[in-house]
């Protein structure tokens, strides 16, 4: 798992990077042919870690369920975050996958609640797949800020 952990790490590294080297108006803007933007895909990927690694193993999550909410699969947008939910997004970034990575090697996952995700059809069945499809829909969300970025600076 240890792979995982580090490209985990590295792509939120880069939406960090991304959170802090764009304006507030820019992470909130919706560019013409897109239903969301960078900040909530951000923002998702952070509550879906969560809802896949904490609450379908039956633990709490470190995210509030306003954010949850807010920001999980099927949400979009309602009005524009403030830069104060920008730096908690932010600071959630590291901290969450760092608390996870250490929960996993202390062996706090036991159950888990299998779950078929909705965009590859897969089934987690556990939390080193849940960790894995983590990887992978960081990556696809990742490829979604990157075509934000380019609609939005044209």
């Amino acid at each position: 798992m240890d792979f995982t952990f580090q490209v985990l790490h590295n792509t939120r590294g880069i939406f960090k990077e991304i959170l802090e080297e764009n304006t507030l108006e820019d992470l909130n803007k919706i560019p013409e042919g897109f239903n969301n933007n960078i900040i909530w895909n951000i923002a998702h990927i952070v509550v879906t870690q969560q809802l896949l690694g904490y609450k379908l193993s039956g633990l709490l999550t470190s995210v509030s369920d306003e954010m949850i909410d807010k920001y999980r699969k099927d949400s979009k947008p309602n009005g524009n975050v403030s830069q104060e939910e920008v730096d908690e997004i932010n600071n959630l970034l590291l901290a969450t996958l760092e608390q996870t990575k250490e929960d996993y090697y202390n062996g706090i996952f036991k159950t888990y609640t299998a779950y078929t995700v909705s965009t590859t059809g897969n089934t987690l069945t556990n939390i080193d797949e849940a960790l894995q499809f983590m990887a992978i829909h960081e990556g696809l969300h990742y490829g979604y800020v990157l075509a934000l970025l380019k609609a939005i600076k044209n």
